[in-house]
């Protein structure tokens, strides 16, 4: 009986080993040959397609008024995303972009009958704009969102996927137009170029499923040693 454990644990071990699919071309990806060497980005290649930056509940943003340094100031958004300034009183920065309260800060300026106010508005730190990252990753967390992070991105900043992780069960949770959606993702197909790496939004939850298989080869291999001494004994 345990001969057939150890063979069929060893059966496993080998298919897991063996069986990698090699990098083919497809329309999404172009494999070159060892001889080719791989071209340079040109200049489109390295700029990221442009996502607004939403300003949301406790970030941090720089507030600079032509030519009025007394209203130029760094402001912390309260929790309920608001801020508030002299002369312009409070502004409902939740939601909009830097450029939006910047404009906002303007026309509160000019009902207070400051003339031609010239308002820029920079986001120093953001803390509303995170994904979340759980399951098997080796750090779950929450994590900032910039224009270029992707699925990947984000499990490399979790520090990778943990010793459990399956592969083929990714799940991205995200709310589009208030309905709850998920998209289900193979990250050794994004490896090979079968697809592109998703785009990671602000308040993406990222789920890593966890594998049974490997948790229970794991365990077999850890008692393997215990398992091998006694059919040593008997072929003595």
């Amino acid at each position: 009986m345990r001969k057939l454990i150890t063979a069929s644990v060893l059966s496993m071990a080998l298919a897991a080993c063996g069986g990698r699919v090699p990098l083919q071309s497809t329309p999404q990806l172009t494999v070159l040959s060892d001889s080719k060497e791989l071209p340079p980005p040109v200049r489109t290649d390295l700029v990221a397609a442009d996502r607004p930056t939403l300003i949301g509940p406790l970030d941090t943003i720089q507030v600079d008024v032509f030519n009025v340094p007394d209203l130029t100031r760094e402001i912390q958004v309260d929790s309920s995303g608001r801020i508030a300034m002299p002369l312009a009183g409070v502004i409902d920065a939740r939601g909009r972009t830097a450029s939006e309260v910047a404009r906002a800060i303007e026309t509160a300026l000019r009902a207070r009958y400051v003339r031609n106010p010239e308002v820029t508005v920079n986001i120093k730190t953001s803390v509303s704009q995170v994904a979340t990252i759980d399951g098997q990753v080796v750090e779950p967390g929450l994590y900032p969102v910039t224009n270029q992070m992707t699925l990947m991105r984000a499990i490399a900043s979790a520090k990778g996927l943990s010793e459990f992780a399956r592969e083929d069960e990714i799940v991205i949770l995200r709310t589009v137009g208030g309905r709850r959606m998920a998209g289900l993702y193979d990250i050794s197909a994004i490896r090979r170029g079968a697809y592109q790496d998703p785009a990671i939004y602000a308040n993406d939850v990222i789920v890593v499923g966890d594998s049974p298989q490997r948790r229970m080869f794991r365990n077999f291999v850890s008692l393997s040693p215990l398992i091998a001494a006694p059919l040593i004994a008997i072929l003595q």
